[in-house]
Order: C-alpha cells, then structure tokens, then sequence
C-alpha cells in the first residue's frame, strides 16, 4: 500500500464529507429538519440519497459474491430494483406518501402507519420491530465494508469495523437527516463513476463482451459437485427448476429483496424530503441509471469473477477466496485493478457503508425517539426531543457493532434477504392498502402487521434451512433443523408470511366498520376520501 496516494485520497474524502455534514448541521434548525429534512430536499440529492441507502456494502460485497456462485441469474434481481424500487417506489408509491405524510404530520415510517389508521399500537409495535430488526441489517453493511479494507488495505477488521461506526455515528447525531443526505448524494456519485470503472475493467480483464460470456460459459465443468447436486447449470444460465438452488435464488434473493424493498422505512422516508410530486418524477431518472450501473455492474462483475479468476490462477472465484463469499469482490479488486483504482475503490467502499449504514442509525434513531419513547410518553432530560434521537443512534450503533462480531462469515446476502423479506410480509400489505384502499380498518393493519411478522420469524426459525439450522432453536426444541421438508427448507419465509398477512389485511377490514373502528377524526376522513 502506498500511503503516499492513500493518506491523501482519504484526507480529501473525509474533508469533503465532513464539509456536507457541517452543511446538513447548519441547516438543521428544527425537529422537521432533524428527521425529515424540512420536506424540501433537491429531487437529484434526493435520489442519490435514495440510491447511495439502498446500495450498500451487502450489495457491492455481499450480493457480489453471491452473484460469483449463482451466475446471471441474479440478473433479475437488479431489474426488480429499478421496476419496483425506482418507478413504482417513486411514482406510485412515493407520490401518496409524500402527500400523506405531509397532510397527517409525521415523520417517520411507523407513524405514518400508525397516523393513517389511527393506531397507537401500529406506530409502536413498528417502531418496536424496527429497532430490533434493523441492527442485523446495519451490522451486515459494517462487515461489508469492515472486509473490504481488510483484504484491499490489510487494515485489522476489528479496527476497521469501529472507525466506521465511529464516523457514521458522528454524521448522523450532528446533522440528522440532511447531513445524511447531502453525504449520501456525494458519497452515491463516487459510487457511480467508480462502478462504471470496475465493469469496463472487468470486461477488459476477460476479454471483452462477448469473449468473456462465452469463455464463462465453457466453464460450466468447473462448477463443484456439491452446487451441481443442488441444481447448478453454469454461471450463464439460471439453476434447473424447482431444484434447491432455483428456490433459494428465485424465493429469497431475488423476490425477498425485490419486493421487500417496497416496504424499506429508510427508503420511504425518502419520498417524505421533497416539495411537491414533480420532484419525484425527476428522480426516477437519476435513481434508475445509479441502481442499473450499481447492482446491474456487480451482477455481472461476479460471474466474470470465476473466469477472471480461472485464467489467472486456474480455480473459480469461490475457491480464490477460501470458501467466503463476502471475500470474493474484495480480493477481485486487489488482484485485477492497478494500485490507484484499488485506492479509489476503497474509497466507494467507505461511500457504501457510510451512505446506508447513516441512513439505517437514523431511521432506528427516529424510531427509537418518535415511535416509541414519545408514545410511552418519555420525553427528553435534555433541551429538545432531537436529543433522544441522538440516544437513539448510540443505541442503535452499539448494537449492530455487537451483531457484527456475532454473525459468522459469509452472512451478508443471507442477512439482506432476511431484513427485507419480514418488511415486505409486515409492512407491505398495510402500506398498500392506506395508499390506496379506502375500506382498509385498523383491526386489519393490526392483524396484518402481527401474522406478516410472526409468520416471517416462525419460518425463518423453524423451516427455512439455512437460518433454523444456523439458529438452533428448532433442533433443541424438537431435535431436527427444520420442521418440514424440501421444498419449505429452501423457500423464503415470504412466499407465505407475505399471502397470509395480506389475507389477514383484507378479511379482518372486510368484516369491521372502518369508521366505529378507527373512531376518525374529520380530518381523517376528509383524507381518507381523497385516495
């Protein structure tokens, strides 16, 4: 490592971002401007914003890595990120909540919930699951990046893991959202131009376009027989169908995370920070081409590892890297990118991690303030409530440098799908149908929220194989890993917690009295008619 170039590209780095969290501070005057960013944010930081959060180590490292072992497929995934975690996300979805948001007065995810059925319960309770749930998230997106330095600038992960904490802990309590944001946007531009360097690098490094698909297709022997078994059929091509591979790619990598991210509390605040609709709009634009040259690049970047890594040293990408996936883009940059680009990249790795983890501590920190302290009726020893989000961002820090200690290796992409997959099964269904249904009743959000939840735990406890086995908790209860067969082992918790809580949402409203039931106020209901 020459420190002659690193020392000063890291100075700039954290001189510049240090200057946009001055600016976010300065800027943040009021409670509105702390959790929503006084509703008023550019629609272009807005998106990149939006694109830096949902972007994050898991997907450049984690999802990478996974993509070396899956091959193409994963493919899907990044068009379900930009139909539906782009479009839909921000012209449909974005629109009404903008619009609810600002009518209801909140400013968060779970209050908005709570505020349009008129529920106390579904306020705490989401705030509850939030801040329980997310630091699994947060800390896989500190192991992201912890194991990147690691292996590209041989720093201990240890250290590693705290700076980063340490540094996104003081954005996020110094300037609340605006200070996240304004990093975000910064932090998502040396993503972009940086990604764009790595997959024309990585073409050239195979030989070019067409040279590399098909060398990567000759290379369909090399794929070991243990993933053949599981229904393995070439990195070109998707698993054979319904095998134990296609399921866990099809059920929990792509849909998990491409529906779940409809339901993310750190992305719909997003659609709260602008003006008026028209700034949405603008944004598909910005945030498509970010999520295409972001998870398209690294979906392919990965298969291409294995014939990168096949001509160099003769094995595939996951044997270079001992076994751990999380490994595999790291030490693909360190082997095939000159010194200087290594040093850039460390660089959209600290952008990744800080951009989303900052985004993930404020959203747990609101919630943890907001939803919960406030509707217990705790209010600050300090000057202001912001001073109980400040807490809530310690608290929320600590605990996912905890996790990340914890969790084993090779846990990031496994991780994601989990966070993403119990948002979509509790919040999905509720989220819908207060944007869109006029008849939906605070029995059915309540009902909802609790079987999409509990089912979701239920199944990743008990019959989904890699985390019932992982736990234990099903094989000291009942002495077997799982309780039911293949194919529910390799089948995400979403394919039927997501059916169950919506058939709970829609039974339960159909059979109450919307307004005996919510008891609205008329400007409730004036807003009801309205959607």
């Amino acid at each position: 490592m020459n420190l002659a170039i690193m020392i000063p590209l890291v100075i700039v780095y954290m001189a510049i971002m240090s200057g946009l969290a001055y600016y976010g501070y300065r800027k943040t005057n009021t409670e509105a401007d702390y959790l929503v960013a006084g509703r008023n944010i550019n629609p272009v930081v807005m998106a990149l914003s939006y694109g830096a959060t949902f972007i994050s180590t898991s997907a450049l490292v984690g999802f990478g890595g996974v993509s070396a072992v899956y091959g193409f497929g994963l493919l899907w995934l990044a068009f379900l990120n930009i139909a539906l975690g782009i479009f839909v996300a921000f012209a449909l979805f974005g629109t009404r909540i903008r619009k609810l948001s600002a009518d209801l007065n909140v400013s968060t995810f779970p209050s908005l919930l709570g505020e349009r059925y008129n529920s106390k319960f579904i306020t705490v309770f989401s705030g509850i699951m939030i801040f329980l749930f997310m630091p699994a998230y947060t800390s896989i997106v500190l192991i992201g990046g912890g194991r990147f330095l690691q292996e590209t600038l041989s720093v201990n992960f240890n250290i590693a893991l705290l700076l980063l904490a340490l540094i996104v802990a003081i954005y996020v309590i110094s300037g609340g959202l605006k200070a996240v944001m304004y990093t975000d946007a910064f932090a998502a531009v040396v993503m972009l131009v940086m990604m764009i360097v790595f997959l024309v690098g990585t073409y050239y490094a195979v030989g070019g376009v067409m040279e590399g698909h098909n060398g990567l297709t000759a290379l369909k022997g090399l794929v070991p027989d243990a993933l053949v078994e599981q229904g393995h059929r070439g990195w070109t091509s998707m698993p054979a169908l319904g095998s134990p591979m296609w399921w866990t790619l099809v059920s929990t990598l792509i849909m998990g995370v491409g529906i779940g991210v409809l339901a993310q509390p750190q992305l719909a605040m997003r659609c709260m920070t602008v003006k008026d609709n028209r700034a949405l709009y603008r944004s598909v634009l910005v945030g498509g081409i970010f999520i295409f040259f972001m998870t398209g690049a690294v979906f392919m970047i990965g298969p291409l590892s294995n014939l990168y890594f096949y001509n160099t040293s003769g094995e595939i990408a996951l044997t270079a890297a001992g076994g751990n996936i999380d490994l595999i883009i790291p030490i693909l940059i360190n082997e095939m990118m000159p010194d200087w680009v290594v040093y850039l990249f460390t660089l959209t790795a600290l952008s990744a991690v800080i951009s989303t983890v900052s985004s993930l501590i404020h959203v747990q920190s609101t919630s943890f303030s907001e939803d919960i302290l406030k509707n217990f009726g705790i209010k600050s020893a300090f000057d202001n409530k912001i001073s109980l989000s400040r807490l809530g961002v310690i608290i929320g820090m600590i605990a996912a440098v905890i996790l990340a200690y914890l969790l084993p290796g090779g846990v990031i992409a496994q991780a994601t799908s989990f966070w993403f997959g119990i948002c979509a099964a509790g919040f999905l269904p509720v989220l819908v149908g207060g944007l869109y249904w006029k008849r939906a009743s605070k029995s059915g959000a309540v009902a909802s929220i609790i079987v999409g939840f509990t089912v979701s735990i239920i199944g990743f406890l008990f019959f989904h194989q890699k985390e019932a086995a992982g736990i234990g908790l099903s094989n000291a209860l009942f002495g077997t890993d799982t309780l039911l067969e293949y194919p529910v082992t390799h089948i995400d918790p979403l394919f039927y917690s997501l059916p169950l809580s919506t058939l709970a949402f829609i039974a339960v409203s159909l059979a109450t009295n919307v307004k005996t039931d919510q008891k609205m106020s008329r400007e409730s209901i004036e807003l009801k008619k309205t959607l």
